[in-house]
């Protein structure tokens, strides 16, 4: 195993439709500000990255609701969140945001790589439509029973009860959250991550080589998402409001938001080192640790990991720690 040379320290970018409150500073902003503010104590390289998670059909949907524009409902979120981080004294090198240029650029580069190296497939499929809403409706965005435990308030991507990973055609008696009408099966084309070819890899990396280091937490999902089998996931949406799909015939298409927030955590470390940005991201002598919440380690743990494996140039996070959820009257905060 290599010497650390140095850390690079991230922390989930909360997301830019509302403010901060204890469960995110208990969660996933604390710890890791508590473990840079010691590592510079010893003298040691270390940075510490996040910014506002800035994309996605909640902000499209937030903005209307409020009758402005994305980008100004974003900017309105962005600098509510970096005052109260501020205020609250966490220590971030950089707290960027994935509507700046240098992220929209940084994403599309990723994402050409990928293409370019054969490692989407693309396809035409039918998804959910709300034709009361007119938009094709994002996995958080559609409910229903989970096939597994039978909890009746499931999401597409994953249900909170049993922790199952899901896609929204697994769902029973599925509704739109937007309108609480059934929705439709309606055409579209889009670039698949065939995460289940990476099973092996995940096997070795994380139920071998990290069964003892991870969390109990962050393990025990892994392992049953892993389990239970992967499969492909769509990285891109149809979608005005993102990171446009850097490809020919990609008209109103836009990259998965959980496909370009990850990516965040490199394009602030350019903003902050853009002269020697890589040796944070690339050099084995290099430990990458994500400091989340429980509801982001399939992001985190194999979507994130899957890419920069995929990508070959990246080293990988050494670890994950993820805290629970922050309880009020036996509710989650």
């Amino acid at each position: 195993m290599s010497e650390t040379k140095r850390y690079t320290v991230t922390a989930a970018l909360p997301y830019a439709n509302g403010g901060i409150h204890l469960g995110h500073l208990a969660g996933a902003y604390l710890p890791p500000d508590i473990y840079v503010r010691y590592r510079r104590l010893k003298n040691e390289d270390v940075i510490f990255v996040c910014g506002s998670d800035e994309h996605g059909v909640p902000i499209t949907l937030g903005a209307r609701k409020e009758g402005i524009s994305p980008q100004q409902f974003v900017d309105k979120y962005h600098e509510l969140m970096k005052k109260s981080f501020s205020e609250f004294g966490i220590s971030f090198d950089i707290y960027s945001r994935t509507s700046n240029k240098i992220h929209h650029e940084t994403a599309s580069q990723f994402f050409l790589d990928l293409y370019n190296a054969k490692k989407f497939a693309e396809e035409t499929s039918q998804q959910f439509y709300d034709e009361e809403e007119k938009i094709f409706l994002a996995d958080r965005y559609i409910k229903g029973t989970c096939p597994v435990c039978a909890n009746e308030n499931a999401y597409g991507d994953q249900c909170e009860k049993c922790g199952s990973s899901l896609s929204p055609k697994e769902l029973k008696n599925p509704v739109s959250v937007l309108s609480g009408k059934i929705p439709v099966l309606k055409e579209t084309k889009h670039w698949y991550f065939p995460l289940n070819e990476y099973e092996n890899f995940f096997r070795d990396w994380i139920l071998e080589n990290h069964k003892h280091d991870w969390k109990t937490n962050v393990y025990g999902q892994c392992k049953s998402w892993i389990d239970a089998g992967l499969h492909p996931r769509a990285m891109t949406r149809d979608l005005e409001w993102g990171v446009k799909v850097p490809l020919p015939n990609a008209e109103g298409k836009v990259l998965y938001v959980w496909f370009d927030a990850p990516i965040g955590y490199i394009s602030a470390t350019k903003e902050l080192k853009p002269n020697d940005w890589e040796k944070y991201w690339k050099d084995k002598d290099t430990t990458l640790l994500h400091f989340i919440g429980k509801d982001n380690i399939v992001f985190h743990c194999l979507l994130f990991p899957a890419f920069l494996h995929a990508h070959g140039e990246y080293i990988l996070p050494a670890n994950v720690p993820a805290n629970e959820f922050l309880n009020l009257e036996g509710e989650k905060l």
